[in-house]
């Protein structure tokens, strides 16, 4: 397996490492179905209590999963998966080619 197959591997390891918790699993699932939410919405659809969802969003945040638009008081969170898909099709695309 050549270097770039290698960095490829090593740049997705923390998008795999935020995808592994359920808790986020299921954030990103209820924003792809509802497109955007408050903490507050999230929390009522979770199982998680107010204080873990704003945690896990923070954590998806970090990483560029979702993205926060102010409106007044509120902060509404919605996906952002451009970048974390497009990582994902480049290994997808290595390993195909060096793999397989």
């Amino acid at each position: 397996m050549n270097e770039k197959a290698i960095q490829t591997f090593r740049d997705c390891i923390p998008l795999f490492q935020v995808l592994a918790d359920e808790a986020r699993q299921d954030i990103i699932l209820l924003l792809a179905e509802e497109e955007a939410l408050t903490v507050t919405e999230i929390a009522e659809a979770s199982r998680l209590s107010r204080p873990a969802i704003s945690h896990h969003l923070k954590i998806l945040r970090d990483n560029k999963l979702v993205e926060i638009e102010q409106k007044g008081t509120q902060r509404i969170y919605s996906l952002s998966l451009e970048t974390s898909v497009a990582m994902l099709k480049d290994l997808i695309e290595i390993v195909e080619s060096e793999c397989l």
